[in-house]
């Protein structure tokens, strides 16, 4: 089969490789639609092909959408809702065969038994790109659900990429009063179209001004920083009301520091938290929300690549233009797209 392997930095290679053997507890899946993520593949979506002998629930044929990570259910982590933390968790659980950690970037890949849980069937109405997409909305929902949110709130989020959008949508949907910042104003007018109540460049000077406005001085009740930036959570840390949450959601590179006045979570007890990756037990929700289709989500996905142009989509994925959002890398030629 072909797949594409990591060599090194900046080195990617569309190389020949054999099919992944499985195990009597496995799944074999052929690739159809593999999401690129800025960490990690985070999405995949498949039709099934092979399924070991003692697999029940799962026949050959299967339209799935996998779920890379699940959690062993027992350990300390897990009995505190920590599955991040989880060392089953760490394990990617989904792999093309290459070692030490083969991903999605394959015409094959193997489904390891312990994250069969995880495994979605996607239904007949729906396609591969929105099973494409629950894995990322789950990472927004379980974000979602460590706020202390009520119906009303005001909630800064903070960068309209694809996963901001997404938390614009979500929390837009569910009654909050969404206020959206980004640096490129077409993200900005889509952010209106999903539901940002107000929108403005995150460098504008009257920012503050117009948000005080907005919330009538009582300050936001909560802010998510969806990109990488810590002048951002200094911003939304001055922003919110006292007792309010600032989310920090794309902060996964180790070793940056930044300074923060320690009073402000003390004294004026506002919660500075994080949420990386997803919860597997969101999963039917998940796929509630985003195949009944309530929210468009399929809109996000503005590029779709060859599995040999691999290397160019990451590039954009990288540095995203103003009309490039989700990426995917679709294998099933460009004259199946929207053919199912």
């Amino acid at each position: 089969m072909r797949a594409v392997v990591y060599r090194g930095v900046d080195d990617l290679r569309l190389e020949t490789l054999l099919v992944p053997a499985i195990r009597a507890d496995e799944l074999l899946v052929k690739v159809a639609v593999c999401g690129i993520c800025p960490t990690d593949i985070k999405k995949i979506h498949h039709g099934t092909v092979r399924v070991g002998a003692r697999v029940r629930g799962w026949r050959v044929g299967d339209r799935v959408a996998l779920h890379h990570h699940v959690p062993c259910l027992a350990c300390h982590a897990c009995r505190h809702r920590a599955f991040a933390q989880c060392a089953q968790y760490k394990r990617t659980g989904i792999t093309a065969g290459f070692e030490p950690a083969g991903g999605g970037y394959a015409e094959y890949a193997r489904v390891m038994s312990f994250v069969l849980p995880g495994v979605v069937k996607i239904p007949r109405g729906n396609s591969f790109e929105e099973g494409a997409l629950l894995e990322p909305v789950n990472t927004v929902l379980k974000a979602v659900k460590r706020l202390a949110l009520l119906p009303g709130d005001s909630v800064l989020i903070a960068g309209q990429g694809p996963i901001g959008l997404m938390f614009t949508s979500l929390l837009a949907a569910r009654g909050l009063r969404v206020v959206a910042t980004d640096l490129l104003e077409p993200r900005l007018k889509l952010a209106k179209q999903f539901g940002a109540r107000l929108i403005g460049r995150a460098d504008a000077v009257d920012l503050a001004a117009r948000v005080e406005l907005f919330v009538r001085g009582r300050g936001l009740d909560a802010a998510i920083i969806t990109a990488p930036v810590d002048a951002a959570v200094l911003q939304a840390l001055e922003m919110i009301r006292g007792a309010g949450q600032v989310l920090v959601f794309a902060h996964t590179r180790r070793g940056s520091r930044t300074e923060i006045d320690l009073s402000k979570v003390c004294v004026d007890e506002k919660d500075l938290l994080g949420s990386y990756s997803s919860d597997f037990l969101l999963q039917k929700e998940v796929a509630r929300i985003v195949f009944s289709r309530q929210i468009d989500f399929a809109r996000l996905i503005t590029h779709r690549f060859p599995l040999a142009e691999t290397s160019t989509a990451i590039r954009l994925a990288a540095r995203p233009t103003p009309d490039s959002l989700k990426l995917v890398i679709d294998q099933r030629g460009r004259e199946a797209h929207g053919q199912e």
